[in-house]
């Protein structure tokens, strides 16, 4: 098996032309979700003018390659100069450490320190790269089907009940097949848990029994599923930890409140145009907060390249203030820079009235963010909690399990994960 691994990476290396060679060549492998691609093309074509002895090769990839192909790439001790990977924790052994070789490492730990801690191996200093734009979930709340219902969209403080109950008013109103939806995943749940007091880190650092916080929304969603306020196919529709996001439902005016986050900025100006005006909403509230989890894509130097010095230009090139705050404003994505975030002023590239203040509210929602969702991007088994949790709960909501079974159930997924792993 080990040797079948490394003979496919090396295939893999071979065929996406991965690996640099020669002194002043770097490659970059790079997936979009939009248009960051064709931005971060143009921002190495300047860099290239400017530094004519250093080649870069942009590699467009598809997201799967990323996931699948990359990881094993890299446990042949091969692979691109620098990746741009969400699955950034896990990987970590393999990420160059940059401390040394950057023009100024105080630079990127005042700019980027919040979140080096998501893409270096526990207790490590290292500086591996930066976050190409941060994530938050949040939620969406079509504002021309709430005015034609005659609701008022409720206010920044409001409660989940709160807009579940004016969601559901409109719903009513306008003869929806439901009042909301949340996306299909572990991650998107996670925040609401949290608002309501939910911790699923024990002190130890290893992942605790569900608690009274991730049970009393759970129980909210699944008692709002059985009422047929939440759109159920959304859940019921896919086996085991499969996503599925409700995007389209929002996008079609199916439901009126939506709740996924700030990627989906761009893909619902692109889809919705003028067909309806929508806002961003934050994250409703619970007991304990109003809260989101943060999350992203990661720029990383790989530690296997053969030109270290070559891959730090670069990287501090892309790291600068400036061009972070261009391509956050070009690609529509919440930047991870320090400096970018406490300046404000960005000015979105958006011809759409909505995108720039749904960004905006978004930008202000990731000051908000309660100690518990800020400790789960840098945590070890963050994705084996979330995949327990939307396996076993939507299995309640498709009447194949009660609550007190999948409270359970959770937990043993969760140990079997982490026995797996040991």
């Amino acid at each position: 098996m080990t040797k079948t691994r490394t003979l496919l990476a090396a295939i893999s290396v071979s065929l996406l032309a991965s690996t640099s060679a020669f002194a002043g060549d770097v490659r970059i492998m790079w997936y979009s979700d939009g248009v960051e691609g064709d931005v971060i093309q143009d921002l190495l074509n300047r860099f290239m003018k400017d530094n004519p002895d250093i080649h870069v090769t942009l590699d467009n990839v598809a997201y799967k390659v990323i996931q699948e192909q990359l990881p094993i790439q890299l446990e042949a001790g091969q692979g691109p100069d620098i990746a741009r990977v969400t699955n950034i924790k896990e990987l970590a052994q393999h990420w160059l450490d940059l401390r040394p070789l950057v023009a100024d490492p105080k630079y990127w730990d005042d700019n980027f320190g919040d979140t080096l801690d998501w893409m270096r191996p526990d207790g490590s200093k290292a500086i591996p790269g930066f976050m190409t734009q941060l994530t938050l979930t949040g939620g969406f709340a079509n504002k021309t089907l709430f005015e034609q219902a005659g609701v008022a969209l409720p206010g920044d403080r409001a409660s989940w009940d709160d807009w579940i109950a004016a969601a559901a008013e409109v719903a009513k109103s306008q003869q929806l097949p439901a009042a909301f939806a949340i996306d299909r995943s572990g991650h998107r749940i996670s925040g609401p848990n949290v608002s309501y007091g939910a911790n699923y880190i024990g002190s130890d650092g290893m992942p605790a029994k569900v608690d009274d916080g991730t049970k009393a929304f759970v129980t909210k969603l699944v008692d709002w599923t059985a009422k047929g306020l939440m759109l159920k196919d959304t859940w019921v529709s896919a086996a085991g930890s499969t996503y599925r996001a409700a995007a389209d439902d929002f996008i079609n005016a199916q439901i009126p409140f939506y709740y996924s986050g700030s990627w989906q900025v761009a893909n619902l100006s692109t889809k919705i145009g003028d067909s309806f005006d929508w806002v961003a909403t934050g994250s409703p509230c619970g007991t304990a907060g109003c809260s989101g989890v943060k999350g992203g894509a990661a720029l990383v130097a790989i530690k296997y390249t053969k030109n270290p010095k070559d891959v730090a230009k670069v990287m501090d090139y892309l790291a600068r203030e400036d061009i972070v705050k261009e391509f956050s404003e070009r690609t529509l994505f919440l930047p991870a820079h320090k400096g970018v975030i406490e300046k404000g002023g960005l000015k979105w590239v958006s011809t759409d009235k909505n995108v720039g203040p749904a960004l905006d509210k978004f930008v202000k929602a990731a000051s908000e963010t309660l100690p518990a969702a800020d400790a789960l991007p840098p945590w070890k088994w963050a994705n084996a909690y979330y995949a327990a949790l939307v396996t076993r709960v939507s299995q309640v909501m498709a009447g194949e399990l009660t609550l007190d079974e999948a409270w359970g159930k959770i937990d043993q997924d969760i140990a079997d994960k982490v026995a797996e792993a040991k």
